[in-house]
């Protein structure tokens, strides 16, 4: 039995923001360089599966390569002809620029490849916000979705970029529809002192919140990440909030803590993380040879259901 077809028969919490994502109109994504079995297929089984539609950006006679020695049927799937990998990135987020697509994926190119056209100022996707990443997280034996950020795109973040950050994170969460997320600014410790100066940061954090300066969640820290996710954790230390025990989304004090974080889970707890960049003129799905079938669907369905809410405000803007 492969692993598509054992999808069904292995629940998951992904599971319902792959149905809500089919429940809307495929989003028009388009593929960078696309180029070996893992990115190529993955576009074409999110596509079967009715998530996206895909417009293939890379060298073609290499793409048609891919999929006859790997039985990918790409159908009347449009290709967009270009000589190599930095020419279909920049192709990419040229046609994004058109207008052409809604969202942008990753193909078999390196992720700084992809993002110095993504954030060059004069022809990239910028925004008034900062770029980030989330982790969007199945924890096996954890009642909720996780959202972990950033662990990918700023190294040593400031509190200005993470207001972005957090801001960034909680729009996903209630645009894919999971609700008023539950925010917990991580540190070593759950007091403030000048000792640690993320925990600064993270006081710094609730209180821009509660100026609204940052919307849409309820945010507390600095929490210690034992008191975010257990709550008698939180209890033995004291910590009555809404978030102490109870945290969605994780919010890290740098990349190097978040990616460490992200990968014990995944490595240690089997867990399963999608991923997606934020802050940019659309969702960009990032996929890594290692993710399985379930997780890069779960990815292309969180930026396609992200796709589709932002398609609807427009419309009722209009």
């Amino acid at each position: 039995m492969s692993e598509v077809t054992t999808l069904a028969a292995q629940p998951s919490k992904y599971d319902r923001l792959i149905a809500a994502a089919r429940a809307e109109a495929p989003a028009v994504t388009i593929v960078a360089h696309p180029c070996d079995e893992t990115s190529l297929g993955g576009a074409i089984e999110a596509a079967e599966m009715g998530l996206i539609t895909p417009i293939l950006v890379g060298p073609e006679a290499k793409i048609r390569n891919v999929a006859a020695e790997h039985r990918l049927d790409l159908g009347r799937r449009e290709i967009v002809d270009v000589p190599h990998s930095h020419a279909a990135a920049a192709k990419a987020v040229a046609l994004i620029r058109e207008g052409r697509g809604e969202l942008l994926m990753k193909g078999s190119l390196h992720t700084d490849e992809l993002m110095h056209e993504v954030a060059a100022s004069a022809t990239g996707l910028r925004t008034q916000r900062r770029i980030s990443h989330v982790f969007v997280m199945d924890v096996p034996g954890h009642t909720d979705t996780l959202f972990i950020t950033d662990a990918a795109i700023n190294i040593f973040p400031d509190l200005e970029a993470k207001r972005d950050i957090v801001q960034n994170a909680i729009d996903l969460w209630v645009a894919i529809g999971l609700g008023e997320p539950r925010v917990a600014i991580l540190s070593a410790v759950e007091t403030v002192t000048a000792k640690i100066p993320s925990t600064i940061e993270a006081a710094a954090l609730c209180k821009m919140a509660e100026r609204g300066q940052i919307t849409g969640g309820v945010l507390e820290g600095p929490l210690a990440f034992d008191n975010a996710i257990d709550q008698e954790a939180a209890r033995i230390k004291g910590i009555n909030s809404p978030v102490a025990g109870h945290a969605q989304i994780l919010v890290v004090p740098d990349l190097e803590a978040g990616n460490m974080l992200a990968k014990n889970l995944t490595f240690l707890t089997h867990a399963d993380a999608a991923g997606l960049v934020l802050g940019a003129r659309v969702p960009i799905v990032l996929t890594s040879r290692a993710d399985s079938v379930r997780t890069r669907l779960a990815s292309c369905a969180v930026a396609a259901l992200y796709a589709a809410r932002r398609r609807a405000a427009q419309v009722a803007a209009v």
